[in-house]
């Protein structure tokens, strides 16, 4: 497991507001130019493409401009993989360093549906996880739907053993305590460009939340946060009661990395794009874990455990001829009479179990 010093980069930009094509293009720049700073792992904001729903935060959500803007997130969504995908893990490949961006992903079996998703593209750019958000928040409930724990998992890279957490995910002890199980080094949490309103700025609620994660999981984090730029605040402002809130600079950005003590290591910094460097001693992570391993030695196996369901549920089952003939019910299960022979009971849980909804 690697122990050595490692260079990471936080992409904080805003998107190409609802442009997938674009917000991918601005994307592969970040890698190029984080790739040239020495950045072996380069972490994106929350739905960086092709943005965030952050539109409910001002408009009404049945009303037209919701309905029209959460349309259009649909229509710019990415398809893993896909060609937007592609791209990103030519940039990878050539820029030789490792990607964790947050998308809006379009679920190519289901027309309409889409994730809050966080892709991590590897150095020779290949996919080498899909996360999607567990559950979505406030907004986000209506235009993504929940994801599952496929995707709650760390995963090997040159740049560290590398996990992802969306936003809200961060605070939820059993995901921390799924990914410190897996010997996490460096954990990513996406921010998006914005709070909610009456909520703590962006930049002092990833802090208060980032380093609380990296106590628990004695791993590095990097919050990338998003901001907000003059084209996304006209879209989304409904009023000049709005103009406030949107053009207080304290409210978006602050990007920032905490040490596996709960330390902050870099930022967090102002709230303009900029690539946030910070070079990580992974020597650090092992020795917090000697002290504090709550995934470990710091805690009871004997009296809790936690099971995770990593399967991908589906809602359509189908049985072929032959499944459909062998489960289909004798003339005497459909009429009630047995003979003699047959101890079986017509209507019993056992023989007619109770189907699941």
């Amino acid at each position: 497991m690697d122990q050595g010093i490692v260079r990471v980069a936080i992409a904080q930009a805003a998107p190409c507001y609802l442009d997938r094509d674009a917000s991918v293009e601005k994307a592969v720049r970040l890698v190029r130019e984080a790739g040239e700073g020495g950045a072996r792992l380069v972490a994106f904001p929350e739905g960086f493409i092709p943005g965030h729903p952050l539109w409910y935060h001002f408009h009404p959500a049945t009303g037209p401009v919701s309905r029209s803007l959460a349309t259009k997130l649909y229509q710019n969504a990415v398809v893993v993989p896909g060609p937007e995908i592609a791209s990103l893990g030519e940039a990878a490949r050539q820029a030789g360093c490792t990607i964790v961006i947050g998308v809006c992903e379009r679920a190519s079996e289901h027309a309409g549906t889409i994730y809050n998703s966080q892709v991590t593209i590897g150095p020779t750019g290949e996919i080498l996880n899909v996360h999607r958000k567990l559950t979505p928040t406030i907004g986000e409930r209506l235009v993504h739907a929940p994801g599952d724990a496929s995707g709650l998992r760390v995963v090997d890279t040159d740049a560290g053993r590398i996990g992802g957490l969306i936003c809200g995910e961060s605070s939820n002890p059993l995901s921390l305590f799924t990914l410190a199980a897996e010997s996490m080094q460096i954990l990513v949490i996406s921010w998006p460009d914005f709070p909610g309103r009456a909520m703590l700025p962006r930049a002092e609620r990833a802090l208060v939340a980032g380093r609380g994660a990296a106590f628990m999981t004695k791993a590095f984090v990097l919050n990338a946060v998003g901001v907000v730029n003059d084209e996304m605040r006209a879209v989304l402002r409904s009023g000049e009661d709005d103009d406030p809130f949107l053009e207080d600079r304290a409210q978006t950005g602050g990007s920032s990395i905490v040490g596996p003590a709960g330390d902050v290591v870099a930022g967090p910094v102002d709230h303009e794009e900029q690539l946030l460097f910070a070079d990580l001693d992974l020597g650090r992570w092992l020795h917090e874990k000697t002290v504090h391993d709550v995934a470990g030695h710091y805690n009871r196996a004997d009296i809790f455990t936690l099971s995770v369901d990593r399967r991908r549920p589906s809602l359509l089952a189908s049985l072929d001829d032959t499944a459909a003939q062998a489960s289909e019910p004798s003339p005497a299960e459909k009429t009630g009479h047995t003979n003699g022979n047959d101890t079986s009971v017509f209507g019993s849980p056992a023989a007619h179990p109770h189907p699941v909804g």
